[in-house]
């Protein structure tokens, strides 16, 4: 069985969690992988057959997304010939983590593939919603369109939702408190986020910017490029993790069991559902960074709130799922929108 297993490219948490998926379709027949877009810092490890543009979302300085550098990156023209010209056909099977180029090309040729990702849990009609955006909310459902959607999320809200893949290196890392607090605000200036952090001096800080290529000494604040290594190692240690209300980083940190406070982006609905679904666990959430949040941050720090998790390693459990009734050409459950 020929399997394509297309991968969005804008952020490192669908490239996280695809190191774990991919080994696992590889037992399953003959795998290519398919990434659209290059917002990421993350090496996946494995041969990439098809490097797409796809459709590029630029994270700001300023806490959210930057919409005009963004528009300016959309080579619409150059998008829909990524559609038009991909053997969308060859494959038997196409497993899609939120990539539009393969997922339009599917529409547009009426082949079926299997959508699985955080975004369909984020849509699926039991999940926590923020606010109504009804356009944003539009944007997340077509963007990358399927017949057939599975999703993951902090918790399984639906039986097509399924509770998140954490990779074996977080699941096999030793768990310890060396008392600093682990940092990554990617929508955040790095300047901003020292000149605010700065002002709790008591702490150890460790922050991950993509803005620095080597290790910057700040008193008690350290700041590290972005290293897979570097960032597991340091979130195992830590006292606690700030960071945005994306997926993969806040359901590693509630994994290892360390406090947890987020802040979304702005303008962004996933990560203001994120942190609604979050909240409503007792997770502690900022609606931005700024110096009036101080005292938050700081109470934050004084407490001990963990937030317990059950996340079981059933990564291939879900994957036997997807593809049996594929296999057996039967009817696939799907999340309701």
């Amino acid at each position: 069985m020929r399997i394509l297993y297309a991968i969005q490219g804008t952020g490192n948490g669908h490239l996280t969690r695809a190191k774990e998926i991919i080994p696992i379709l590889q037992q399953k027949g003959e795998l290519d992988i398919l990434i659209s877009g290059n917002e990421n810092n993350l090496d996946i490890g494995f041969y990439i057959k098809y490097k797409l543009s796809g459709l590029n979302f630029t994270f700001g300085k300023k806490g959210g997304i930057d919409f005009l550098a963004s528009f300016k990156k959309m080579k619409l023209a150059r998008f829909y010939k990524e559609i038009k010209t991909f053997p969308i056909k060859d494959y038997d099977l196409i497993i899609n983590d939120f990539e539009p180029v393969t997922a339009w090309a599917a529409k547009l040729n009426n082949v079926n593939i299997v959508s699985l990702s955080h975004q369909n849990a984020v849509l699926d009609v039991a999940s926590p919603k923020y606010g109504k955006h009804k356009i944003e909310k539009l944007i997340l459902k077509h963007y990358a369109p399927s017949n057939y959607r599975f999703g993951f999320h902090f918790k399984p809200y639906s039986s097509a939702t399924f509770t998140p893949i954490i990779r074996k290196s977080i699941r096999s890392k030793k768990n310890s408190n060396k008392g600093h607090i682990t940092v990554y605000l990617p929508s955040y200036n790095v300047t901003k986020i020292v000149d605010i952090l700065s002002k709790i001096p008591l702490v150890k800080w460790h922050i991950f910017s993509k803005e620095h290529k080597r290790l910057i000494f700040k008193k008690n604040i350290t700041i590290y490029p972005i290293s897979e290594f570097d960032f597991i190692k340091s979130m195992a240690s830590s006292n606690g993790v700030l960071c945005g209300a994306g997926f993969e980083t806040p359901s590693e940190a509630l994994f290892l069991k360390k406090k947890l406070m987020v802040i979304p982006m702005k303008n962004q609905y996933e990560q203001q559902c994120n942190a609604l679904a979050l909240k409503q666990m007792g997770v502690s959430v900022l609606k931005k960074l700024n110096r009036k949040q101080l005292i938050k941050i700081a109470k934050w720090i004084e407490s001990d709130t963990i937030i317990p998790v059950n996340y079981p390693d059933t990564t291939e459990d879900i994957l036997d799922a997807i593809l049996l009734p594929h296999e057996n050409q039967t009817i696939l459950p799907t999340i309701l929108l």
